[in-house]
């Protein structure tokens, strides 16, 4: 039966007996095939030439029932139980299997070097079982960390993890997937957080403890045991030899990087560190020292000090004294954050560090490559005094003749660059070298991930530096010949695209210079039925996006790009927030001309996402819509009729009011429909009697026999009823004096501001104009509502002058962007002022527009609007005469 089979079901079994009852019969299984396997081994080791085909078979095969039985044993350990740290229950088979695991790997061990060449069959089982006993004992930490941390298990387990690295058999060193695992369960003990000790202290008294009281109290027990594993000369032992044995490159390291340099500097760079001995060994030096950062500082300095003077910036051998010093170095760049407190860079650069690259031999590449790595990760410790120099050292690094130090160069200078600090001017004249070193390297480099690590730096360059324009040529003919050979790398061309764009946003309004390459590109990016398309699409989009955002002018081919947009749509709406990023800009920037070619593909696009994603979807698509009403009054509602319906059915029954999502989409969809009552008058009329949109309300629950213009007003008044009641709700509550009265104040400011603070006064006044309209209609059902229309609009009419502050009034607009307009082509977001500024609702008068449909009103209505206006509230009929400053 497969292990797996076992898992699925001590997950269903976790508290039942049969769980139980599986492990015991694999747990004595397993116990009692250990003696036989040592046995076995024991007679092929005294008597190899006595032993049979036959007994040497049966053996291999209890071997790998063994194997199968301790896979079972960990599966049923960890699924078929709760967490200890969760249930705070000891798991009794972590206490019992673990000493013998420890136990059988002790025993097993010594027949590693003594099977190689006479059984390679049960040699290759012995490294497999060692290994897989250690993880097994990992994963139980994991899983169970309080049970393991019992002294029973703990200080066994961790002494033979550290003696067999700190320490190991001369014919265990070339046994590294074991030493691995060692230094895993090392690192996972001391990155435990069951293990750290609460700052509470330890509880006292253990009666009627609750769950976290247990678990403060075992985990000072067990942080207690670690400490005494951890003596300070054990830590600093463990430092010491994990830098100058672990670190240190070996010979075959040196005869690997000589032979690909490319390969080599991936497998350092981006292998898991799980998976070779240095940086597993790196990797737990980093959490030692985060442990231990008071006592293991000095200890660093001190080696990185005795590395130093041991090996000269002018020795050219490869020496042991060389390979320390890289090492030390190593060990200096992994832990720069804590070192800072022990070591100044400043004084390490200028004395050591920048000598270094002054040294140009051959096997200096191996000190270059830890310069660059330092220099990139101490980053943060580079003062103004020091900036220049190191930039320089970083384009000195991306000069060497070693391909492997270039490209940790190429990191480093991504690091420097990307700093809050860069210091741009300092950098500016290394430009033009950066740029040539960076075309050259992408010509050299073979390898995928070389490629996009240099492709990374100039995305950095792009991004960060402001003086592109000067190097536009190279890098389009750079961006063209690298794309032609980049065909079938889809990894690669994302890159690429993102490069790309920020070329394109480095550029600016100069962009069109690149229009050669960059649209060819694009068009085949958001090609849908594209080749690449799954891989490609989202960072076309988003190259998409800012090539209209930078665009000076709408052109041609840019125009004809629009309809992939339906395409991409009609697939998904995964990308639907950039989407209506760029059917904004194509508003903004193609105007008439753009409506004009792809009116049908707007609608279409608009009907497609409109009643099809959730609140947040409609939020985005919103304010696209109020700009298409707003530039094109006359020409948009009929084109977009069957998105309005939409939005009509979602103010009459859009759901719960109390979700904040939906009370924004309602308040958002009524203003666009005042705005096409305000600007468009006869065709909100038209809209609201068409038979479609009463089926479609009755589909959604909607009474039939309701008047939908009178139902839209009464949206329009709830949306505003609030703001509209708060300046009489403040007056009449401040008026009082008393505690009580203060605190009920700032409650109801709060309820209050809470409906409203999702409508702009640019909303507000649309749906009070929109109101202002309904006066001049000759329904009688009018009157019913006129005090309440009468109350909105003078609210509106009164507080707007606190709105100006936000800056939609076309005074203030203008005024704030005039300095844009001399001498550059306006931005993207000045364009949109722009069209706000011109918005018709904003040259309107409420005032006014109140004042005359009152008059009509009343012509209309006569005596019934007298009586009308009579039961209005003094106070009400009052401030109404004052905000139309009427006798």
């Amino acid at each position: 039966m497969r292990p797996e089979l076992f898992t699925i079901l001590a997950q269903q079994l976790q508290s039942a007996d049969i769980s139980s009852h599986f492990f015991d019969y694999c747990w004595h299984l397993w116990q009692s095939d250990v003696p036989r396997i040592l046995q076995g081994f024991s007679e092929l080791h005294n008597f190899s030439s006595n032993i049979s085909d036959q007994h040497h078979n049966e053996l291999y095969l209890t071997c790998e029932r063994w194997y199968l039985c301790l896979k079972i044993i960990r599966q049923l350990t960890i699924s078929g139980h709760q967490s200890d740290s969760k249930s705070m229950q000891e798991v009794r088979q972590v206490k019992d299997v673990s000493p013998v695991l420890l136990s059988a790997i002790q025993s097993i061990l010594p027949y590693y070097s003594s099977f190689h060449e006479r059984h390679p069959k049960l040699w290759e089982f012995i490294k497999r079982a060692c290994t897989k006993m250690i993880k097994v004992l990992i994963a139980f930490l994991a899983r169970h960390p309080y049970s393991f941390g019992d002294k029973s298990v703990l200080v066994p387990v961790m002494d033979f993890c550290l003696n067999k690295i700190t320490n190991p058999e001369a014919e265990l060193v070339s046994f590294e997937q074991f030493s691995i695992q060692c230094m895993v369960l090392v690192k996972s003990t001391l990155e435990c957080k069951e293990y750290c000790p609460s700052l509470t202290g330890r509880v006292v008294d253990e009666n009627a403890l609750t769950l976290e009281e247990r678990r403060k109290n075992m985990s000072s027990t067990i942080a207690g045991t670690l400490a005494s594993l951890f003596p300070n000369d054990r830590v600093v032992l463990l430092c010491n030899v994990l830098v100058r044995r672990y670190f240190v490159l070996s010979a075959s390291d040196l005869e690997g990087w000589t032979q690909n340099p490319e390969g080599f500097h991936h497998e350092q760079d981006m292998v898991q560190w799980t998976e070779k001995l240095r940086p597993c060994a790196e990797a737990l030096y980093i959490v030692l020292f985060h442990q231990y950062t008071h006592l293991l500082g000095p200890v660093v300095v001190s080696i990185l000090q005795e590395a130093m003077n041991s090996c000269p910036t002018s020795v050219t051998e490869i020496t042991a004294g060389l390979l320390l010093k890289d090492a030390a170095y190593g060990a200096a760049a992994y832990v720069y954050y804590e070192l800072s407190n022990y070591l100044s860079f400043t004084d390490w650069f200028n004395g050591a560090l920048s000598l270094e690259l002054t040294n140009d031999h051959p096997n200096m590449r191996i000190i270059h490559r830890k310069v660059a790595l330092i220099l990139g990760q101490w980053v943060s410790e580079i003062k103004d005094d020091t900036k220049r120099a190191v930039y320089c050292a970083g384009i000195k690094l991306l000069q060497d003749r070693d391909l492997a130090v270039r490209l940790a160069a190429c990191r480093t200078l991504c690091l420097l660059i990307e700093d809050s600090n860069f210091s741009e001017k300092d950098f500016t004249d290394l430009l033009p070298v950066c740029w040539d070193l960076c075309f050259k390297l992408v010509e050299e480099v073979l390898e995928f991930d070389s490629k996009v690590q240099v492709l990374n730096l100039i995305s950095v360059l792009l991004g960060h530096i402001g003086q592109v324009i000067p190097y536009a040529d190279k890098l389009v003919l750079f961006f063209q010949k690298v794309w032609e050979e980049s065909s079938g790398e889809s990894l690669l061309q994302m890159q690429l695209l993102f490069a790309l764009r920020n070329f394109v946003m480095a550029l600016g309004y100069q962009s069109p210079i690149c229009y050669t390459i960059l649209l060819p590109i694009l068009q085949r990016g958001i090609d849908v039925n594209g080749p690449d398309e799954l891989n490609l699409l989202e960072d076309s989009m988003l190259l998409w996006e800012a090539t209209l955002a930078y665009a000076p002018s709408m052109v041609p081919q840019l125009l004809d790009f629009f309809p992939s947009l339906v395409h991409i749509i009609e697939r998904s709406f995964d990308h639907l927030t950039v989407a209506v990023e760029i059917v904004e800009d194509y508003i903004i920037l193609g105007g008439t001309e753009f409506l004009r070619r792809h009116a049908s593909n707007v609608a279409q696009l608009l009907d497609m996402i409109v009643g099809n994603v959730n609140d947040r979807g409609l939020l985005s698509v919103l304010p696209v819509i109020d700009i298409l009403v707003q530039c094109y009054p006359m020409e948009v509602p009929p084109l977009i009729s069957s998105t309005l319906q939409k939005l009509i059915v979602v103010c009459l029954c859009g759901g719960d009011d109390r979700e904040p999502s939906k009370t924004t989409v309602k308040s958002s969809a009524a203003a666009i429909l005042a705005r096409i009552l305000v600007t468009n008058t006869n065709y909100l009329a038209q809209l609201t009697s068409d038979p479609s949109l009463l089926l479609l309300l009755q589909g959604a629950g909607f009474p039939a026999e309701e008047n939908i213009l009178l139902c839209l007003v009464d949206i329009w008044l709830e949306k505003e009823k609030s703001y509209s009641q708060l300046p009489k709700k403040k007056l009449q509550l401040t008026s009082l004096g008393c505690r009580k009265d203060f605190f009920s104040l700032q409650r109801t400011l709060k309820l209050h501001w809470t409906q409203v603070d999702n409508m702009t006064s640019a909303q507000r006044k649309t749906i009070g104009l929109a109101l202002s309209i309904i006066l001049s209609l000759r329904l009688p059902q009018v009157l019913d509502k006129l005090d309440q229309i009468l109350s909105v609009c003078t609210s509106v009419i009164m507080g707007s002058n606190d709105d100006l502050s936000e800056g939609e009034s076309s005074g203030d607009i203008m005024t704030s962007i005039r300095p844009q307009i001399e001498g550059t082509i306006p931005s993207k977001e000045f364009k949109k002022r722009q069209i706000k500024s011109s918005d018709p609702i904003n040259q309107m008068s409420l005032e006014n527009a109140v004042r005359e449909n009152l008059q009509t009103c009343a012509s209309l209505h006569g005596e019934t609007f007298n009586a009308a206006i009579g039961r209005m509230h003094p106070a009400a009929l009052a401030q109404m005469k004052q905000a139309l400053k009427m006798s």
